[in-house]
C-alpha cells in the first residue's frame, strides 16, 4: 500500500476557493472540490466554504471521528454541535420530512476525498547547490523521507533529479561527530555536493 503524502498547513491554505477547496481535520487533508461541484448552490456548503483552506478539527470529536455532539438542555436530545451553522450531511436538529436521508458515508468519513495527511510539524531546510552556489529554502514536513523532499524540490527545480544529495546537520544518519562532539557535515567523494 502506498504511503499517503504529507501536506503543510501552507499547502492546504492555498486551496481556498469554491473551485479548488481543501480542508484539514484530525490530521487528514481532504479535497472537497468534487463535493462542492456535486452540491453546487446548496446553502449547507457555506460553513465549509467559509473555512476553505483551513483546519476544521474543532468541528469533530477525535475519539469518534464524527461531528461533535451535545445534549440540548431544553429537549435533553443529543444534537450535532455546529456553531457555524449546519453543514452538508449533518441532519437537521429536529425530525423533518423534507431532508433526504444519506445513502453512504458522510463526506468526513468518505475516503474518496482524502488526499493525504497534515504534518504535525513543518521545518525549513536549506538546499545548496555547491557547484553553482545557489541556495534555496524549502518548507517540508518533518515526516517526509529524503526521497519525498527530493520530489517536493522537483516542483521548484526540474533538474534536481540529476543531483547527488547529501544531508548535513541535525545529527541524523550519515553524520559523524567532529572533534567538538557536534554533528559535522557529510561530504561526498571529491568534495561537497548538494547539501541538504
Amino acid at each position: 500500500m502506498k504511503r499517503k503524502r504529507f501536506f503543510t498547513p501552507r499547502e492546504v491554505a492555498s486551496h481556498n476557493t469554491e473551485a479548488d477547496l481543501w480542508v484539514s481535520f484530525l490530521g487528514r487533508v481532504c479535497d472537497l472540490t468534487p463535493l462542492m461541484e456535486e452540491h453546487k448552490g446548496d446553502v449547507l456548503l457555506l460553513p465549509i466554504l467559509e473555512f476553505a483552506g483551513r483546519d476544521i478539527s474543532r468541528w469533530f470529536d477525535p475519539d469518534t471521528n464524527d461531528v461533535l455532539r451535545y445534549v440540548d438542555p431544553l429537549t435533553n436530545c443529543v444534537r450535532f454541535f455546529t456553531p457555524r451553522g449546519r453543514f452538508l450531511h449533518v441532519p437537521p436538529a429536529g425530525p423533518r420530512s423534507d431532508w433526504p436521508s444519506l445513502s453512504g458515508a458522510p463526506w468526513w468519513r468518505d475516503e474518496r476525498y482524502v488526499v493525504g495527511n497534515l504534518t504535525r510539524k513543518t521545518r525549513w531546510i536549506r538546499i545548496v547547490n555547491t557547484l553553482t552556489s545557489q541556495e534555496q529554502r524549502l518548507q517540508v514536513c518533518s515526516e517526509e523521507t529524503l526521497q519525498e523532499v527530493q520530489l517536493r524540490y522537483l516542483e521548484v527545480n526540474a533538474h534536481a533529479g540529476s543531483y547527488t544529495w547529501t544531508h548535513s546537520g541535525g545529527g541524523g544518519a550519515g553524520h559523524e561527530p567532529d572533534s567538538g562532539g557536534e554533528p559535522g557535515p557529510r561530504r561526498g567523494p571529491g568534495g561537497p555536493e548538494n547539501d541538504l
